[in-house]
């Protein structure tokens, strides 16, 4: 199932506008604050999506019952771009555990490039929600590769995979190579995706933006 939260007209697509337009990526803090606020917006949304269970308020006047979730989550971050998205996660789902993946393009002198992944942290996955996210998805296969690294880790009982902005390719190959309980969730989808793969219109390089450009 695909989620693109942009079809429906709500204050996420003022966001999706705001780190979209060249001038305004020229603040990197703002950039990073509307990515985290994107992230709180998805953690809501999935939200809805998560098992529930009842418990006793006690206030000083009373007893309420309450509907709380039966589990956290687990919060997975590609880095280093998803880390303010990850921040937004966190805000909203402040109990839940949290994994780290390290992915990379390496880039060969003929133009193409692979996937790397060199570093995971992450606590046991089995039968526990994972949210996978990554600002961009354009080919997809980073995603893919994150997701069977941290397979090591467990099974998780659903997979969340989160991206801010996708190209049509790359949701995808997310939909062929990812199991059956997996909820994709997207901020918007953009049909172009250069010989370098590389999302149009899309935004330009999300960890840049955020973090300043890299040598």
């Amino acid at each position: 199932m695909v989620n693109i939260l942009s079809k429906q007209n709500s204050v996420f697509n003022q966001f999706i506008a705001e780190i979209r337009d060249a001038e305004i990526q020229k603040d990197s803090m703002r950039f990073r604050r509307n990515l985290e606020r994107m992230g709180e917006i998805f953690a809501y949304e999935i939200s809805k999506h998560l098992e529930y269970q009842p418990i006793e308020v006690v206030t000083p006047l009373g007893i309420s019952n309450e509907m709380v979730p039966a589990k956290h989550p687990v919060i997975a971050t590609i880095l280093r771009a998803g880390l303010p998205l990850h921040q937004g996660f966190l805000n909203v789902f402040d109990k839940a555990d949290n994994a780290f993946i390290s992915a990379y393009r390496k880039h060969h002198k003929d133009g193409s490039f692979d996937i790397q992944v060199e570093y995971l942290s992450s606590p046991d996955l089995d039968d526990r929600v994972l949210i996978l996210n990554d600002p961009m998805l354009a080919t997809g296969s980073s995603m893919v590769l994150a997701y069977k690294g941290i397979l090591k880790k467990g099974k998780p009982s659903h997979v969340h995979v989160v991206s801010v902005i996708a190209s049509v390719e790359g949701v995808a190959f997310v939909e062929k190579n990812f199991p059956e309980n997996c909820t994709i969730w997207v901020g918007a989808v953009d049909e172009e995706l250069t010989a370098q793969s590389y999302i149009v219109p899309g935004l330009g390089d999300a960890g840049d933006l955020a973090f300043g450009m890299k040598t």
